[in-house]
């Protein structure tokens, strides 16, 4: 009997690859009408054009948390579940945030090479303790750096949806409210429209002088043009930042700037926290043709 169709749309890791080939006859370029599944990571676009080509298509896993290039509105209307890989990555984008944060304040990146070039002044960083720390987003990534940023915080201040039943956090209704109430700025909200180019000009300033940004969830967010006036003009002390808004592209003008940390879209990329994520996806493409519940089905 014939392997299923399967699309592979996006860069995954190899040893996902080698399983999903044991399982599916894999499609990379151009997928066939008689494609049964699809695989990609959090950007993947997933559209109605997408699906009227893939009249076969039954589920779509994302190896990743990121959904928001899915329209999931056609999906549903289409009967094709959405999988994504929650809970498996929480701990280690949490742990990238609290790593920028400490990388910016303390200049940790940027005295490196100083020193590998035979260097040893470097100027002063700024002390990470004692700092009212914000989060935009307070899911279950939010939730777990806030947790971690909390040893560090004199305050933890955050903007979600609803208020938290987190009495010893501030809540703000409006990111511009929180903006103005904390010295650092991390965003782990979802992108999509909703949210896209939150971080303009006006929040970064009321972020103000001493203000450090740090992003782990999408470069969507952050009106990017701004954010680099903003870090050039002194408007923010520095940034923190694991992804953009045209990735792989990092614009030159961050790279010039020693008081931004950069890193590569890696808040999942370890190797423990990979190889969960690739078994989740696993595990839900295995339901799905063995007509079993989805381990981790996608809900609005």
């Amino acid at each position: 009997m014939p392997l299923p169709d399967l699309y592979i749309a996006s860069s995954i890791p190899l040893p996902l690859e080698t399983a999903l080939r044991d399982r599916f006859t894999i499609h990379r370029d151009s997928p066939p009408a008689s494609t049964r599944a699809l695989v990609g990571g959090g950007t993947t676009r997933v559209d109605a054009a997408l699906l009227a080509r893939l009249p076969a298509l039954e589920i779509v896993a994302i190896h990743g948390v990121g959904h928001d290039r899915i329209d999931l509105a056609a999906a549903t209307a289409r009967g094709v579940a959405v999988t994504t890989t929650p809970g498996v990555l929480t701990d280690d984008v949490a742990d990238l945030a609290i790593a920028l944060m400490l990388g910016v304040q303390r200049r940790i990146a940027a005295n490196d090479p100083i020193l590998r070039t035979g260097g040893w002044s470097v100027p002063l960083g700024r002390r990470a303790s004692g700092r009212r720390i914000g989060i935009f987003g307070l899911g279950q990534i939010g939730t777990a750096i806030a947790r971690r940023a909390a040893p560090f915080a004199a305050q933890i201040h955050y903007a979600a949806r609803r208020p938290k039943p987190h009495p010893d956090w501030v809540f703000h209704a409006d990111m511009t409210s929180l903006a103005q109430a904390c010295d650092v700025l991390i965003l782990a909200a979802p992108g999509g429209d909703a949210t896209r180019g939150i971080v303009d000009a006006a929040i970064l300033r009321a972020l103000g002088a001493d203000g450090i940004l740090v992003n782990v969830a999408r470069g969507s967010l952050v009106d990017e043009p701004a954010l680099i006036a903003a870090l050039q003009a002194g408007t923010i002390a520095g940034a923190g930042l694991d992804v953009f808004a045209d990735e792989p592209h990092v614009p030159d003008a961050l790279a010039t700037l020693d008081q931004v940390v950069l890193a590569p879209h890696q808040g999942s990329a370890t190797e423990q926290g990979r190889a969960e994520m690739a078994a989740l996806v696993l595990a839900n493409l295995d339901a799905h043709f063995a007509g079993q519940a989805l381990p981790t089905p996608l809900r609005r």
